[in-house]
């Protein structure tokens, strides 16, 4: 299986979901061929891009041009089909089931996209969110609780490399959360 590297997406001004993060979320995700994901805040589309190279049928939406942009150049330049949406979630998320999910950027709508996948998101459906900030964390939290997911899983995770110089630079913190649709 080859994992794509950072310096080989097109990059911009929009976060991107970096290497070491982006392969443990493809494997608390579990993406197997012929998944429907549904990536939300899918900024470059580094999440999408990988997963439909693992040959699943991707729809990821994002708010701003430029992550639109990004996402339909990475996927031009490895090849994939990418159904790309430009807007907010979840008013602008097609009416279609989906047995995966990722959240990368909520836009503050948590609770209102939740509401969208009870009726979206396949019963033993994979919903997985990265966080930064610990009260999404939590809130992401209470909501999988509120809805009735199984196998919560969390964990925290903290990258570091060494720069040209030899001095060890770290990354933000992750959080990584899943959860199973009952």
């Amino acid at each position: 299986m080859r994992w794509i590297r950072d310096e080989d997406f097109i990059r911009g001004d929009i976060p991107m979901t970096k290497f070491n993060i982006r392969i443990l979320t493809m494997a608390y995700l579990s993406i197997n061929r012929d998944d429907r994901l549904l990536d939300i805040g899918a900024g470059t589309g580094s999440i999408s891009v990988e997963a439909a190279l693992q040959g699943a049928r991707v729809w990821a939406i994002e708010r701003e041009e430029e992550g639109i942009e990004l996402i339909e150049k990475n996927a031009k330049k490895f090849k994939v089909d990418i159904h790309t949406i430009e807007g907010i979630a979840p008013e602008n998320l097609p009416n279609m089931k989906f047995n995966k999910c990722f959240i990368g950027g909520s836009g503050g709508k948590l609770r209102e996209i939740f509401q969208y996948l009870d009726t979206h998101l396949e019963k033993k459906g994979i919903l997985c969110g990265n966080f930064i900030m610990l009260k999404n964390l939590q809130e992401f939290n209470e909501l999988l609780l509120e809805y009735g997911y199984d196998d919560i899983e969390t964990q925290l995770i903290q990258t570091s490399h060494v720069d040209g110089i030899g001095l060890l630079r770290g990354n933000n913190p992750i959080f990584i959360i899943k959860g199973v649709k009952r």
